[in-house]
C-alpha cells in the first residue's frame, strides 16, 4: 500500500518549479554578530573515494541537503538546583570564567514554570533565539535535534522542537530542552550544533534555496500582526487562516550585498 502526503496550498498559488526560496533573518539584531548563519548539512569530510561509499549515496545526499544547522551562540555550562522555596533555578557553573554575563544569560535562557513541564520532575528549559524563517509559498519547517552530528559528551536530556508553516506563521525560534538527568550539567560550547531546521516543500521533491532576507516594512508589520498570539489563545494554528488573509503577497526579498 502506498502512502501519500498532501500539503494544503495555503497561498492559493500553483506548485512551482525549481528550488523553493526560503528566507531567514534575525528578529533582534542587537549583538547579532554572535549568531552563526544557518549552514547546510553536508558530508564534507567523509570518504568519497569509493563508488559505494555511503557519503556518495543519492539518498544520503538528498536527506542531508534538506537540513540546515544552527550553531549555539553562547558557552553554556549549567547546573540545575532549587532555591530555598523549592523553585527550580539554573546555576552558571562557569562562574567568573563565564564568557556571557549572568544577567544577559538570564534574559535569554530560563526554566519554564513547573506546572507547564510536559513530564513531572523533568524540567523544561527555553533559550530565546532571534532566527526567523519565511517563505512566499507553502513550506512547513521542523526544528529537530542535530542527530547527524556526533556529541562526545551526550546532553543530559532531549531537545524537542515543532513543525509549522513559515509562509503564514513566521516567528522567532526557541530552543527547548527537557532535562532528564538533573544531576549532570548541561554543557554546550559556542559553535556546537544546537538544532537542525528542515523544510517540507510542495511537491516534495523540490529542493530549498536558503538566503538571508531584507526586513522590509511589510515583513515587520506582518510579524507584529501575529506576535504574541500564543499569550492569548491556546491553539495558534486556528489563527492561520485569519493571518493568511492579511498577509502581503511577497515577503521574501534576499539581502543585496556588495561584491
Amino acid at each position: 500500500m502506498q502512502l501519500s502526503v498532501q500539503f494544503e496550498n495555503t497561498q492559493g498559488t500553483p506548485a512551482g518549479r525549481g528550488p523553493v526560496p526560503v528566507g531567514w533573518f534575525l528578529k533582534d539584531r542587537k549583538g547579532g554578530i554572535v549568531f552563526f548563519p544557518p549552514e547546510r548539512v553536508r558530508s564534507a569530510d567523509m570518504n568519497k573515494s569509493h563508488a559505494k561509499s555511503a557519503s556518495r549515496c543519492p539518498a544520503v545526499i538528498n536527506l542531508e541537503s534538506r537540513y540546515f544547522l544552527i550553531r549555539c551562540p553562547y558557552d553554556l555550562n549549567l547546573g540545575f538546583a532549587r532555591d530555598k522555596d523549592g523553585k527550580a533555578v539554573l546555576r552558571n557553573l562557569n562562574g567568573d570564567r563565564s564568557t556571557i554575563r549572568s544577567n544577559k544569560l538570564s534574559d535569554k535562557l530560563h526554566v519554564t514554570p513547573e506546572h507547564e513541564w510536559r513530564y513531572p520532575g523533568i524540567p523544561t528549559l527555553q533559550l530565546s533565539l532571534p532566527y526567523v524563517f519565511i517563505a512566499d509559498e507553502p513550506v512547513y519547517m521542523s526544528q529537530v535535534s542535530p542527530f547527524m552530528h556526533y556529541t562526545p559528551n551526550p546532553l543530559p536530556g532531549t531537545i524537542f522542537g515543532g513543525r509549522f508553516p513559515i509562509n503564514v506563521w513566521p516567528r522567532p525560534l526557541m530552543w527547548a530542552f527537557e532535562w532528564h538527568d538533573t544531576d549532570k550539567p548541561l554543557k554546550i560550547n559556542r559553535g556546537d550544533p544546537l538544532f537542525y531546521a528542515t523544510f517540507e516543500t510542495l511537491p516534495q521533491d523540490r529542493s530549498v534555496s536558503l538566503s538571508e532576507v531584507e526586513v522590509t516594512p511589510e515583513l515587520t508589520d506582518y510579524m507584529e500582526l501575529i506576535s504574541g498570539a500564543v499569550n492569548y489563545v491556546n491553539q495558534t494554528f486556528s489563527l492561520f487562516e485569519a493571518a493568511e488573509a492579511q498577509r502581503p503577497a511577497r515577503l521574501v526579498q534576499p539581502v543585496k550585498r556588495r561584491d
